[in-house]
């Protein structure tokens, strides 16, 4: 790829699982990609391992995103693709304190649905028009509730950022921006996947057609889809990756 068809990739919780996927898959196109994350050492051992630059920076916070963003601005000028894929999982039962599931509604929203909505408008006045491209991380649990009691709240946050992809699709396409989501169901070798007993995976492979679950590469598979010219006609759009396990939505 030229210098003159670089584009410049933001990947959002980039530094481990999907989102380092992800940020991996843009850079072996060739294209100029940026990680954000808290996590300093992480972030900076992923850039360093697949060819990235790191940024550190809390997207749920205001100033940072918009220190961030006026980096990436400075050093590539216009922005073409934004993976909004910064989230984590916090478990919230009707059996626990009311504290607990406060402080947890606020992690998963803060991080996910607020990162999500922080970074799209900060970003937005820099992407290409047209050709740009804003990608943003869902879940099949935004459609099932969850696989188990105590997803609740993250099933919600993701709804959310559904209903952000299409209300930013709408604004947004009359400029030729796309905005679409991807729906990942059970994604092994992740922080989160990780973390699966071999009862409940074994349990989701027998109800998916494809007979196995799937890795980061699937989802990083869908994102390159969605930010090529292939997909110009695509927005508004959740991409299910789920091998099946849910089909019809």
């Amino acid at each position: 790829m030229t210098e003159s068809t670089t584009r410049t990739v933001i990947v959002t919780g980039g530094g481990t699982g999907i989102g380092r996927a992800i940020a991996r898959a843009f850079v072996q196109q060739g294209e100029r990609v940026y990680i954000l994350g808290r996590r300093a050492e992480v972030l900076e051992a992923t850039a360093d391992e697949i060819g990235a630059t790191a940024i550190q920076a809390d997207v749920s916070q205001r100033t940072q995103v918009e220190a961030a963003v006026a980096q990436i601005v400075a050093q590539a000028g216009t922005v073409d693709v934004l993976v909004n894929n910064a989230g984590f999982v916090r478990r919230t039962l009707t059996t626990m304190p009311l504290e607990e599931v406060e402080a947890a509604y606020d992690d998963m929203m803060d991080a996910g649905v607020k990162g999500t909505l922080l970074m799209s408008v900060a970003v937005a006045p820099h992407l290409r028009r047209p050709g740009g491209r804003i990608i943003n991380l869902g879940s099949i649990a935004a459609f099932i509730g969850g696989s188990r009691p105590g997803s609740a709240v993250y099933a919600a946050s993701k709804g959310a950022i559904q209903s952000l992809t299409y209300g930013l699709a709408r604004e947004l396409g009359p400029e030729g921006i796309t905005v679409n989501a991807i729906a990942p169901g059970l994604i092994l070798e992740t922080e989160f996947g990780g973390g699966f007993a071999e009862e409940r995976i074994r349990a989701t492979v027998a109800q998916t057609p494809m007979g196995r679950p799937g890795v980061p590469e699937d989802v990083a598979a869908a994102a390159l889809y969605l930010a090529s010219p292939a997909a110009s006609f695509v927005t508004g759009e959740v991409l299910n990756v789920n091998g099946g396990w849910l089909m019809g939505h």
